[in-house]
């Protein structure tokens, strides 16, 4: 298949969720620069990882060192076998694999100014200072765009210098605010007020323009104004005392304006840090680690390498070092005690994955903001650290933490063998194996999660690849494409790390109640802990029930284009996932939608809507009718809307069913008269565009914008392409065989007749979202309908194909279909239209991605899963995470604790509930809470099964009584229990011994071993 490209330079189908996240301007001129990554051990690998994915015009690698074992502990493109080889040249053609449209090269001989001067932007790792500075001078003078990262165990380190005058494009990518205005003041301040159905969303200092004013014509198009906030729906635009009076309408668009910042040298910079925060918790912490962190460079410089881990001689040296660096600088910094030096000097020759993968994603991201101006860059030093990940207890020591010639040894060092062996034996089970899924997987492979003789990783995904997959989830190629995701995921593991051979197990059952028999009882009992990698909202809850049930700790994360979160969900500790809701999305009327669209987004619903309505609901009812004997009863129950669903079979099985693709033309002509023509005639007829309302105002204004009908022609690209898109997935519903060639439509459409349109009386037109038409079923006109239907047993084996909505195929007319509608209704209504691009993604819901912040999240839900392997126990050890790698944001947290009841004098939380071995009787039941908790069940249900009531009728509640609870749960549920359910869950209404309704946990009934 395919991809439809903008450009020469940009693959659409590749690169579709990350075009939405940067656009196509900032692609382009990413598509023009050459990026040099210094350092190959895990960090630089990682940046490069996402950058090559990403797609810059080149990346360029620097690293001759030979592999080392403990390379392995971060850097995934290395093997055994690859020890002692150069890391560069060795890595160069594993990373080529990611994205055919990235040349690799890697750099021969010395570093040198000469080497690096046609590079647009210079990343190190691995580097010293020394180097660095020198670099830096070069690239500063030069225009070179230039970051240096180190990590260094649980602490790590981003500098950027983009040069004196960088230029950002657009600091934040969200989409500029635009709104509808309702009127504009005429006097030196003049005040823009908008219409009161939302707030206009704008900050001081931004600036808008404005279209479709009527009276004050001036405003049209203008350059850009500044504005000032009066209140949520005011606003101040400067003098507009000399422009002609405002008489109706308006749009006003914000305008991002280019912002122009500089940066300092690293030389400067050292002398005078700017930091940008990480975590508010630890406001001290970045001018701690700023002298640290040099302390380190001057230790290596002394010793010639890192100080050993948890050697204490060492530790004390390199406390020494930073005291000697800080006794020279102008503002010193604040040290409480050496604590935090010497974990710095424990744990430098650390190297974990999950730091890795958090400081890749933020770095890789700023390299892109350097190509693109996309984006505002950290200004200009980054500390970050995850101390309380380290384990609560005192094992960590010199013998423990020394190397062992391990491809773990980066994360011995910091956690010890002991930890590691703990790490190995840990049973976890992820949920998804998409991009989130993929970069978790590569993070616990380096780690060895799952690895030992206990270990295991269970992983299941029930998706196939698509080639919209490989710009972010990196575990896959283009050869890949059509295979299973979890089988395919694994396999490039076990090439990573050949110790998940065996322990890490594919699965492709999507998780839910009809696969509690796969994932039960026995399966969750042998899990320590879930982690989602999901991307909808009712899996999440479900797995989320399912570890509350089970008290598993469950790692929770996702990622909205720059936007990433995380949640860290720990039994008897925290609430639930489910325990908090984001607030619903705001829906668009009915009547909007129908009848009277002011935004693109409007028409596009409209559009895809229609696309359900046309080409998979009717083709279904139609299958439903040949095959079900009970169809027309029950649809006939359905009341109302019963008459639109027979009518849409009638029509698709007789009235209008095509035998040819000419037929097919025919019809799609009659349906662009009907819908862009005829409708907004009856809609004029109705409200013609002078209709005065009763309170004296116009009826079409504010948000209803008065239509025009459109008057075909078959020369108009977006109506011919309404016909060639409609007729051929028309085509498809009849198993036709459909045509694109326009001069041959066109010929066919010169024959066909479109009936004169007259507009009647008496139509009714929702106008209110409140306002309930009542839509009235006529019985004789039903039975009409009814008796045209064909016998089912006379066309045997005849079914029609529904067309099932797929966004990412650009040869299936889907998305094509939806875009010349939505832009001929915006036609319609005088609405600004939007290309295929767009229009995809929001009929398609698409979620914007970038593999730069799903690297980064995944290493942060791995550094608080280092924290449940620990065991660790207070709340205040944990942090939820939120992220903006665009501003850029970090704000951490500490898990909302559990919410507590009261019943009694017994204080209970989500994760409690009643425990009771055996298949009691009913009675049985109601005695024992009765005796045991001074609790009078008044209700007991099992799912929707009510068991009893204390409202039953004497003569059945009597019955109910002396039944086992799992034959009265298959009495009343008509089924039997299956045999892989242990136990039932039972939620009851009680009273207690105040006979107050008082609320209580629900019941496990263990009623088989």
């Amino acid at each position: 298949m395919e991809s439809k490209k903008t450009d020469q330079t940009i693959d659409e189908g590749l690169y579709s969720r990350q075009l939405y996240v940067l656009g196509h301007d900032a692609m382009k001129k990413m598509g023009s620069s050459n990026v040099l990554i210094v350092g190959l051990k895990g960090l630089g690998i990682e940046i490069a990882k996402n950058v090559v994915l990403a797609g810059v015009k080149s990346v360029t690698l620097y690293d001759p060192e030979p592999v080392k074992i403990s390379d392995l502990s971060t850097q995934f493109f290395l093997r055994e076998e690859d020890v002692r080889k150069p890391r560069d040249a060795t890595s160069a053609p594993r990373l080529a694999e990611l994205n055919q449209y990235v040349p690799i090269s890697v750099l021969e001989g010395e570093l040198t100014n000469d080497k690096i001067k046609n590079f647009q932007v210079i990343v190190l790792t691995e580097t010293p200072l020394k180097k660095q500075l020198e670099i830096n001078d070069f690239t500063h003078a030069n225009g070179i765009h230039f970051i240096s990262t180190d990590v260094r165990g649980l602490f790590g380190v981003v500098f950027n210098d983009f040069g004196d005058k960088f230029q950002i494009i657009d600091a934040t990518g969200e989409n500029p605010v635009t709104g509808m205005v309702a009127a504009v003041s005429k006097e030196e301040e003049g005040i823009v007020t908008c219409l009161d159905e939302s707030r206009h969303g704008l900050e001081d200092g931004d600036y808008v323009t404005f279209t479709e004013i009527k009276g004050m014509e001036e405003l049209n198009n203008c350059e850009p104004k500044k504005v000032k906030v009066l209140g949520p729906y005011t606003f101040n635009i400067g003098n507009t005392s000399t422009y002609g009076d405002y008489i109706s309408g308006g749009i006003f668009t914000q305008v991002k304006q280019p912002k122009t910042i500089q940066f300092k040298s690293l030389r400067e910079s050292l002398g005078k840090p700017d930091h940008l925060i990480s975590d508010f918790a630890k406001w001290d912490r970045p001018g701690q680690l700023h002298i640290g962190f040099q302390a380190l460079h001057a230790f290596v410089e002394n010793h010639g390498s890192l100080p050993r881990p948890h050697n204490e001689t060492d530790a004390e040296e390199l406390v020494r070092f930073a005291k000697n660096i800080n006794d020279q600088c102008e503002e010193k910094v604040e040290f409480d005690d050496d604590k935090l030096l010497k974990q710095l000097a424990y744990c430098a020759t650390g190297d974990l994955s999950p730091m890795v993968a958090f400081f890749g994603g933020l770095v890789a991201q700023e390299v892109l903001k350097a190509c693109s101006g996309k984006f505002h860059p950290i200004q200009q030093f980054f500390y970050f650290d995850s101390l309380e990940s380290l384990p609560d207890n005192d094992t960590l020591n010199e013998e423990n933490c020394a190397p062992c010639n391990s491809r773990y040894d980066g994360q011995i060092a910091v956690f010890g063998k002991d930890f590691q062996h703990k790490i190995a034996n840990f049973r976890e089970f992820l949920v998804g194996a998409g991009a989130i899924g993929c970069e978790m997987l590569k993070n616990w492979a380096m780690m060895g999660l799952g690895t030992g003789p206990r270990g295991a990783v269970h992983v299941t995904d029930m998706d196939t690849i698509e080639k919209s997959n490989l710009n972010r989830q990196f575990l896959f190629r283009s050869r890949d494409v059509g295979k299973l995701k979890s089988e395919t995921a694994i396999a490039a593991i076990n090439r990573m790390n050949p110790e998940t051979k065996g322990k890490y197990i594919a699965h492709q059952d999507r998780v839910g109640v009809e696969t509690e028999n796969v994932y039960n009882d026995d399966f969750f009992d042998r899990l320590d802990g879930v982690t989602n990698a999901l991307d909808n909202v009712d899996a999440r809850k479900y797995m989320d029930r399912r570890c509350v049930y089970f008290r598993k700790p469950l790692l929770e994360s996702g990622t909205l284009g720059t936007k990433g979160n995380t949640q860290v969900v720990i039994p008897y500790l925290t609430e639930s996932y489910s325990s908090s809701q984001d607030p619903p999305e705001k829906s668009i009327p009915i009547c909007t939608l129908k009848n009277f669209p002011n935004a693109i987004e409007h028409t596009i619903q409209w559009a895809r809507e229609l696309f359900e309505g046309l080409f998979k609901t009717p083709a279904e009812n139609v299958n439903s009718y040949l095959s079900q004997s009970g169809f027309i009863e029950a649809t006939a129950k359905q009341g109302s809307g019963s008459k639109e669903i027979l009518e849409g079979v009638q029509n698709y099985l007789v009235s209008e069913r095509p035998l040819t693709f000419e037929e097919c033309v025919t019809w799609a002509r009659l349906k662009f008269e009907e819908y862009f023509n005829n409708t907004i005639q009856q809609l004029l007829f109705n409200f013609p565009k002078d209709t005065i309302t009763s309170t004296g105002t116009k009826f079409w204004s504010g948000p209803k914008r008065a239509p025009d009908p459109i008057v075909f022609d078959a020369n108009n690209n977006e109506h011919l392409e309404f016909i060639v898109t409609a007729a051929n997935l028309h085509a498809f519903n009849y198993g036709l065989k459909g045509e694109t060639n326009r001069e041959y439509i066109k010929n066919v459409l010169s024959n066909v007749m479109v009936p004169e349109f007259h507009p009647k009386s008496g139509v009714k037109i929702q106008v209110q979202e409140n306002e309930n038409i009542q839509l009235t079923t006529d019985e004789n006109e039903l039975q009409e309908i009814i008796s045209s239907l064909p016998d089912p047993a006379s066309i045997p084996g005849f079914r029609l194909n529904p067309v099932e909505f797929e966004k990412d195929d650009d040869t299936n007319f889907h998305i094509d279909f939806i875009t010349a509608t939505s832009n001929l209704r915006a036609t319609n209504y005088g609405i600004q239209p939007a290309d295929r691009h767009k229009t995809k993604f929001i009929a398609g819901k698409i979620i914007p991605a970038i593999a730069t912040t799903t690297a980064l999240v995944t290493g942060l839900v791995c550094l608080e899963l280092y924290k449940i392997i620990g065991g660790k126990n207070k709340i205040e050890d944990y942090k939820n995470g939120f992220v903006n790698l665009a501003l850029p944001f970090f704000g951490f947290s500490e898990p909302i604790a559990m919410p507590k009841f009261k019943y009694h004098e017994t204080e209970w939380s989500l994760w409690d509930r009643f425990d009771i071995e055996g298949d009691l009787t009913l009675q049985e039941f109601l005695d024992y809470f009765k005796k045991n908790h001074e609790l009078d069940v008044t209700m007991l249900s099992c799912g929707a099964s009510m068991l009893y009531a204390f409202f039953l009728q004497g003569k059945k509640r009597e019955e109910r009584k002396n039944m086992r609870l799992s034959e009265l749960v298959e009495s009343i549920a008509k089924k039997p229990i299956p045999p892989h359910v242990k136990a039932l869950t039972l939620e009851m209404v009680v009273n207690d011994r105040n006979e107050e309704d008082v609320e209580v946990p629900y019941v496990r009934l263990v009623i088989r071993q």
